[in-house]
């Protein structure tokens, strides 16, 4: 990030900033931060919005604003699954006049202490807080993805998935939703909490989990083992319980990037696939695998049938509408 003060030590002058804004090189994020499109371009929303967050609060002076929503998940390091902030979230204490501005939106709520920390060097909101203030501003599939990224976070100790704090968080959870009862989205918290599992590893996963309960898959489990043949265990991304059949959501970077190869060709990691698709097939009922990027992610799922996946009698699923802010 670069602030007007940092441009004019590198004697960048007035003419030179707007010429560089007019021809695209430099992107103005508030009113004295910048950055290179170069560097832009190469980050992922998240991340992008990251360098917002800290472009606004470097530009605050006092007032005592809080990152929420959006711009409090990213510093948390929570996915927004195919969702772009427009603007940076920020709570004012009670009492305040509040007015907001092109890329700077302010909200007047009720903020206890408890709720507010420190998250690389800016006041957020904590964790449960934000995850309790975002799923009520976001479509279903980036709530859910955002939610089990918390849950993780909170659950997964020593590389075990702890259900015990898994159970607290949502007990804590369950409480906010209930104190918010007829407030705007409390409806899809409510949803989201119970829904909300931290052994999901990706957004994929997550998404592909809020597809199948909207055509009526309640019982999902997910990363669970199926013993192997030589006395390992295979893990599988999910299993539908209601149609004895397992899922696998696997992104393209398992097949290209080399590092996640660990040294094997494309084609022994696709013969390592197979015969362990083939053993898993052969000893339970069936899998599919849905790979991103090479379909919708809908489609996978609704083409279940022939793999032996059956819907379930009696489908009636209501998704909460989704209402932008």
């Amino acid at each position: 990030m670069l602030t007007r003060e940092l441009l004019d030590r590198n004697r960048w002058g007035d003419r030179d900033v707007r010429r560089a804004l007019a021809n695209g090189t430099l992107i103005r994020l508030h009113r004295n931060c910048y950055v290179l499109e170069a560097d832009w371009a190469d980050l992922w929303p998240e991340s992008r919005h990251r360098v917002e967050v800290a472009a606004a609060f470097g530009e605050m002076r006092g007032g005592g604003g809080v990152a929420c929503r959006e711009s409090s998940a990213v510093l948390w390091e929570l996915p927004l699954h195919r969702h772009v902030p427009r603007a940076v979230h920020v709570t004012l204490p009670g009492g305040k006049h509040v007015s907001s501005r092109t890329g700077l939106r302010r909200h007047l709520e009720a903020l206890p202490a408890d709720d507010v920390t420190e998250r690389h060097g800016i006041r957020t909101t904590t964790l449960d807080r934000t995850v309790f203030d975002l799923v009520r501003s976001v479509g279903l599939e980036t709530a859910v993805a955002a939610a089990d990224a918390a849950l993780r976070q909170v659950a997964f100790r020593d590389r075990a998935y702890d259900e015990d704090a898994a159970e607290d968080w949502r007990e804590r959870m369950r409480v906010r939703v209930a104190r918010a009862k007829g407030k705007r989205g409390v409806r899809q918290a409510g949803t989201v909490v119970e829904m909300a599992d931290g052994r999901a590893e990706s957004p994929a996963e997550s998404v592909a989990r809020v597809l199948l309960h909207g055509l009526g898959f309640e019982r999902v489990r997910l990363q669970v083992p199926v013993a192997g043949p030589e006395g390992q265990d295979y893990r599988v991304d999910a299993e539908i319980e209601e149609a004895r059949t397992f899922l696998e959501v696997d992104g393209m970077g398992k097949y290209e990037d080399e590092a996640l190869r660990s040294g094997r060709t494309l084609q022994q990691v696709l013969l390592d696939e197979k015969r362990r698709e083939d053993w898993i097939r052969g000893t339970t009922q069936a899998a599919f695998r849905p790979r991103r990027g090479q379909a919708p992610a809908h489609r996978p799922v609704a083409r279940g049938a022939p793999h032996g996946i059956r819907h379930p009698p009696a489908v009636a699923v209501a998704v909460p509408e989704h209402r932008a802010e």
